[in-house]
């Protein structure tokens, strides 16, 4: 067996590799790693080394490629997918750094330790100007309980402080584990002391801490931001940290960095630091042992984990799969995006014709991962999907069907929670694009692709006409728009797909839900299935 670490990771790393009979551990030059690769079975690198698609080409026997760190931009993850190579990388080896880094922010935010500091220097002794606030028997919210959420929950656990999470897709035993008490997001806001931020960038989360969500939080909360900027409209934190409604924040990130424009700077209450929560020697060390081990366990015994791609498998199987891995995929992540709440607990997948035959397990572990990367800041992928939604407490059930009639070869998703259920099914068109077929059994066909405005409305006369015209007020064009209703004649419910062009305002949404007859109304965000056959 031969491997090759192609960018400097942890000397521990390589001597997990190292230690096992028979394997050849090669450190090239940059020079020589295009005549080494040609016989290697695994390729180790961090972020300095480009895993190019001719550089993957000339790898013959290439089994797995692991990356020391969570970012793959250095590596063609297409590429070594369609040679059946396994892409891993490392996400949650910076989680205690983060974690440690959001409880030094907190604490300095408590006692004034920059202004302090900055005092001291000065040549000043301000005491009487520079008292804090112990943390201890306070209440702090965390809005996301993934591993570094938990990690920010056992350690402020350990300061005695009383945590609250916010995490649709977290089981109660393992936020209970985690030493927090799951609670709504209105009350999580409502009644915590200090709000850290821990969540996924996604269209539920963007700008989550506006306006409207600091005036229901308690004069002189406080807000720790080390997971993504733009979860925060940095205006109207601003606002309420010069009001005296916010008594502080201390921010990692930024909606733009460097944040040359940004509100918060130079205000006397922010505290800030350059997007380093993650960079420790600790946890390049961590990530370092981490792929070597990974890597090790691929090679000797098969097991995958933190694979960023599909499994290996034959170029026959992945050409026949992967329009169906496409199709759940999409219908995943449509159908997590329209539901009326995110805390559903089942997923229920039933597949019709050669879906069934060619390998629905896997198309399930494409279905969990659409569902999944809707609310997770790590990429979920065919591997982890599964492992990653029952550490969420979601229950899949699947079935197979014969159809009599129409579409022979669909994929139908369903979630539920309690009596409650909502379904989309849809199949691959003849051009290779997934389209959905129907929406709650209720037939319509549009593409699954782009921008979605997903309507329901009473099936009386005028509603089409009042959408129409509010998509135009707004200056919004329409690509598709697809009608469906529950029965025929008027009153049952009915609803419209509607495809939208260009950036969409979210706006929008209560606008529609405000027009006569209509009962509900949200958009969908996708790929275009075009532009990511065309990278295929």
């Amino acid at each position: 067996m031969k491997i090759i670490i192609a960018d400097k990771i942890s000397p521990r790393g390589v001597d997990l590799l190292r230690e096992i009979q028979g394997w050849n551990v090669i450190i090239p030059t940059a020079a020589s790693l295009p005549s080494e690769i040609a016989d290697a079975d695994a390729l180790v690198v961090r972020s300095a080394t480009k895993v190019t698609a001719p550089l993957i080409e000339a790898a013959k026997r290439l089994r797995v490629i692991g990356r020391a760190g969570v970012g793959v931009d250095n590596v063609d993850v297409e590429a070594a997918t369609h040679r059946g190579i396994v892409v891993m990388n490392t996400p949650g080896g910076n989680a205690v750094s983060v974690a440690e880094h959001t409880l030094a922010l907190l604490l300095a935010l408590a006692r004034s330790v920059p202004q302090a500091n900055t005092s001291i220097h000065g040549g000043k002794w301000e005491k009487s100007s520079l008292s804090g606030t112990e943390l201890r028997g306070k209440t702090i919210g965390l809005i996301g309980l993934g591993r570094v959420g938990t990690e920010v929950a056992r350690r402020a656990s350990a300061l005695e402080m009383k945590v609250l999470a916010f995490d649709p897709y977290v089981a109660p035993a393992a936020a209970r584990e985690a030493e927090a008490d799951l609670v709504s997001l209105d009350d999580l806001l409502r009644q915590s002391d200090v709000i850290s931020l821990h969540s996924a960038l996604t269209n539920t989360t963007e700008k989550m801490i506006d306006a409207a969500a600091i005036a229901k939080m308690k004069k002189g909360t406080r807000i720790v931001n080390c997971a993504r900027g733009e979860m925060i409209d940095e205006v109207a934190l601003a606002e309420a940290l010069r009001s005296g409604q916010i008594a502080g924040a201390a921010l990692d990130t930024f909606a733009q960095e460097p944040p040359k424009n940004s509100p918060l700077i130079g205000l006397p209450n922010v505290v800030a630091t350059p997007h380093i929560a993650g960079s420790t020697a600790e946890a390049q060390e961590e990530v370092g042992i981490a792929i070597a081990q990974q890597v090790r366990d691929y090679l000797a015994e098969g097991v995958v984990r933190n694979a960023v791609n599909l499994p290996p498998m034959s170029p026959d199987q992945y050409r026949r799969l992967r329009p169906y891995l496409e199709l759940g995929e999409r219908l995943g992540s449509f159908i997590a995006q329209a539901a009326p709440s995110p805390a559903f607990s089942r997923v229920l997948i039933r597949y019709t014709g050669e879906p069934a035959e060619l390998g629905s397990h896997v198309i399930r572990s494409a279905v969990l991962a659409g569902i999944l990367n809707v609310v997770l800041d790590e990429k979920v992928n065919l591997v982890n999907s599964a492992e990653l939604a029952a550490a969420r407490g979601l229950v899949v059930e699947e079935s197979t069907r014969r159809r009599e009639r129409g579409f022979p070869n669909a994929v139908e998703v369903a979630i539920a929670d309690g009596g409650r259920e909502l379904s989309v099914e849809g199949f691959v068109g003849q051009d290779g694009a997934p389209r959905i077929l129907a929406l709650d059994g209720i037939s319509v066909e549009v593409p699954l692709e782009g921008t979605l405005l997903v309507s329901r409305n009473l099936d009386v006369p005028g509603v089409i006409g009042r959408i129409g015209t509010e998509l135009g007020n707004m200056g919004i064009n329409v690509a598709t728009f697809a009608l469906g209703r529950r029965s025929p004649g008027g009153g049952a419910e009915a609803l419209a797909l509607v495809g939208l062009d260009g950036k969409i305002d979210a706006s929008l949404v209560q606008r529609i839900r405000a027009l006569p007859s209509v009962t509900d109304a949200r958009l969908v965000h996708l790929p275009a299935a075009a532009q990511a056959r065309a990278a295929s």
